[in-house]
């Protein structure tokens, strides 16, 4: 274990589970932690903490709004939290963030196999903190089922066929993790709605105000940071209800925002790429032509 600039970096799952009290895993790179086991003064309060490894935390019955790292989770029905490694998170401050069983594995023990070519696909490891994955009672059965046969397979004897089935348990629990999340966009409507509206407010301000003229075009991470969201996550969301991306929906904001003007005003159109934020006019015919289908001067011409 190694501490450096008040971060507690942790290089094997081995290390981890000798700070819990734990025997040494039967495989050194993977090991699933019951915390209802596990002693709350493991870290101090607060502490910065990084992996080397990746984490899967299930809470299945827990009730209530608990701080996870920087951030909270409403675990009203139980939910999934995931961690890819190297993400820096803060130890939890109260006794009921130990609750629930994590899974972890080390980023060799899936490297020879189709899912460590593909685990970056799972874009929920780069979802913040609050962006959890709340799960239906069904749900969490499916996943309690899944952790208790990987459970099973660790706590018999390992062997050369050991390595296969758990790779394919743990890509088993990533797609279905896939599938409850889209789920999740889906049912959550009213949430993911006021976001849309919120981003939409938030494009439109950003267009009328100075911002374009002092910063250049809006990039997904100004739009993701000032809506409180993982650019992963927002963008997932969006591609869900709408079909797009965060660039792909900014850039039709744009297109829409340059419509108006050119329709509206008498300005160049060097002029309005300069007041959208491009740093070339030609960049700006291009993505205009690229998304309609015609020019800027085109499209005006047939207002005229």
């Amino acid at each position: 274990m190694q501490q450096q600039s008040n971060i507690t970096h942790l290089k094997s799952i081995s290390q981890l589970v000798r700070i819990l009290g734990f025997p040494s895993p039967l495989h050194p790179l993977i090991a699933l932690v019951d915390y209802n086991n596990v002693s709350i003064e493991m870290f101090p309060k607060g502490q910065k903490v990084s992996l080397d490894f990746y984490k899967i935390s299930f809470k299945p019955t827990f009730t209530g709004q608990i701080k996870y790292g920087q951030g909270y989770y409403d675990f009203e029905e139980g939910g999934l939290a995931f961690l890819k490694p190297r993400q820096i998170v803060f130890s939890p401050e109260d006794t009921e963030s130990y609750e629930g069983i994590a899974l972890y594995f080390h980023p060799d023990f899936i490297r020879n196999y189709p899912l460590g070519k593909t685990i970056n696909q799972y874009g929920f490891f780069s979802y913040g903190v609050s962006e959890a994955l709340f799960l239906s009672a069904k749900e969490k059965e499916i996943i309690a089922n899944l952790f208790a046969t990987i459970t099973n397979e660790l706590d018999n004897n390992i062997d050369s066929f050991s390595q296969d089935v758990l790779v394919s348990q743990i890509e088993l629990l990533l797609n279905y993790s896939n599938r409850f999340y889209n789920r999740q966009f889906l049912t959550r409507k009213a949430i993911n709605h006021d976001i849309i509206t919120a981003l939409d407010e938030l494009l439109t301000s950003y267009f009328e105000g100075e911002n374009s003229l002092k910063n250049g075009l809006p990039s997904v991470k100004y739009i993701s940071t000032a809506l409180k969201l993982s650019q992963r996550y927002l963008s997932d969301m969006l591609s869900s209800l709408t079909g797009l991306n965060t660039q792909q929906y900014i850039q039709n904001a744009i297109i829409e925002k340059a419509k108006e003007k050119l329709s509206t005003t008498n300005l160049s159109v060097s002029e309005i790429a300069y007041e959208l934020g491009f740093e070339h006019s030609q960049s700006f015919s291009k993505l205009f032509k690229t998304k309609t289908n015609v020019s800027p001067l085109e499209f005006r011409h047939s207002f005229n």
